[in-house]
This record gives C-alpha cells, structure tokens and sequence, in this order.
C-alpha cells in the first residue's frame, strides 16, 4: 500500500462510515480492486478498517464536542452528586443512560460472533453485495412508514434498546453502522435527522471500543512502513468523516433517504456485476 492508496482509503472510510452506505463495504471493495486485502491474513484487513475508523471517530469527537461535554457533565450530576430519578433528570442525562443500554446489544453480539465478524465473512463481497441491497429495501420501507414525529428528547429507553439492536445488525458486512440504526430510528418515529444525529453518539462507546482492541490485537500485522500508510488514512478518514457528519445531518432536514436506497442498490448492484465477470474475487 503506497501513500496514494491510504489517502483514497481514507477519504472513502470517512466519507461511508456516516453516510447509511457501508464503509466496510466499500473500503472492502476499494481494497480488492487495489489488490491489497490479503488472503492468507484476512484478519489484518479487518484491523486495518476498524483502527482508521478511530479517525472517523475523533470527527464524531470533535463534531458534537459540546454535546458530549454536556451529557457526561449532567449524567454525572444528575446520578452521582443530585441524584435524581430517570424520569426527572434533564435530556442530556437521560442520553448518556440511552447510549449505554442502546451499546449493550452490540457487546453482546459482538463478543459472541467474534470469531465470525473478524474471519472471511467480513471480506466476502457477496454478503456485502447482498446486505447492501437488502438493507437498502428495509430502509425505503422504513422511510415510506415513517412518522417523524419525535425528537431527541422524545426518545424512550424502549426506543434506544430497538436502535441498539439495529446497531447489533451492523456487524454484518455491507449493511452499515449508520444505516441500520437511521432506519431502527425511522420505524420508531424519529425525525430523520434527529435518528442520525442519535446514531452518531451511539456510535461512539461502540466504534471507539473496537478501534482500539483492534489496534491492539492488530500490531502483529502491521509493519513500520504500514503504521505510516495506518497513519495517513486514519488522519484523511477523520476529516472527511467531519465533512460527512456536516452533510447528512443538514441533509436529512430536508431531503428523504431515498438517494441513499438507490445507491446502495445500484452499488450492489456492481458489486454482483463486477464478480460474475471475474473483475473481483469475493
């Protein structure tokens, strides 16, 4: 991997980890056409894309800044020093309890299908081709369903449960962090871009802690020459995730996710194309 194809990466792990595309998807397919996923070793592929998915995570860190300030200030407050009930405790208190049980399901999931999610199946290009499109067809329904009636405040722990759960189907590759828990946020009622921006945060505990144990399980794949590749592309993601961050949020005020359903059907689309004619190896 040269320096060229690390910034190209980068570029498009920041770029797919927000938008509800799948960045394990297309980093993936990127990676093939390059010719750089190994197949002796699948499992550095796999820490390569979970440790520059720390860049995307610091955009998440700097983007909503203030309001992670915010919440781990008055969850603390409110249930350390003025303990107060859930019920009376203001929103951003509330938020940091609906981002913990909202992570629980992912845990879970994760830890019990480690094996699975770190192996071959993470890099099979037709569970990414079909997942994209498959997902693509649950989010039109959610969008066609959808009330989008509440807001940040409006969401119950009964809500952040069922998001958690969608974020748990994330760990297939191609379905996307993002868009499972935007469409687990659209069947529950959620403005779109308030289902966004509660994705967002509950990403964090998540990506955040698979980045580093990846970073940590992946040092005997990585050489000298590779940590500075690892380096460049973690650096590009976090930048071009803070510009897609911007994007989608004041996107989804406006506009419906159907753009994003189109593409990732016509992505997968490619996808099939691309391996039925032997341009890429699953």
């Amino acid at each position: 991997m040269n320096i060229f194809e690390s910034i190209l990466l980068g570029i498009i792990q920041g770029l797919s980890e927000f938008l509800p595309i799948s960045s394990t998807g297309h980093v993936t397919l990127a990676g093939k056409l390059l010719n750089l996923v190994p197949q002796d070793h699948p499992e550095s592929w796999t820490a390569f894309i979970a440790v520059i998915q720390l860049g995307t995570m610091a955009a998440v860190l700097v983007y909503f800044a203030k309001d992670i300030i915010n919440i781990v200030k008055d969850f603390v407050k409110e249930n350390f020093f003025e303990r107060k009930k859930f019920s009376a405790q203001n929103v951003n208190a509330r938020l940091g309890w609906l981002v913990i049980i909202g992570t629980i399901p992912v845990v879970i999931i994760g830890l019990l299908f480690e094996d699975v999610i770190e192996g071959s199946l993470t890099k099979n290009l037709y569970v990414i081709s079909f997942s994209l499109i498959g997902l693509a067809l649950v989010l039109a329904f959610a969008e066609k369903i959808a009330k989008l009636e509440k807001d940040i405040d409006n969401i119950t722990v009964k809500d952040s449960i069922i998001i958690g759960i969608a974020q748990a189907f994330a760990l297939i590759p191609g379905s996307s962090r993002s868009g499972t828990t935007i469409t687990g946020g659209l069947f529950l009622g959620l403005k779109r871009d308030v289902a966004a921006r509660f994705s967002f945060l509950l990403s964090i505990p998540a990506v955040l802690a698979s980045g580093l144990f990846e970073l940590i399980d992946s040092l005997d794949y990585l050489s000298e020459s590779m940590m500075t590749n690892l380096a460049v592309a973690t650096i590009v993601s976090g930048i071009s995730g803070y510009l897609a961050i911007d994007f989608l949020l004041k996107f989804l005020k406006k506009h419906t996710t159907f753009l994003f359903v189109y593409y990732r059907i016509g992505i997968g689309i490619l996808i099939l194309i691309l391996l039925f004619t032997n341009t890429v190896k699953p």
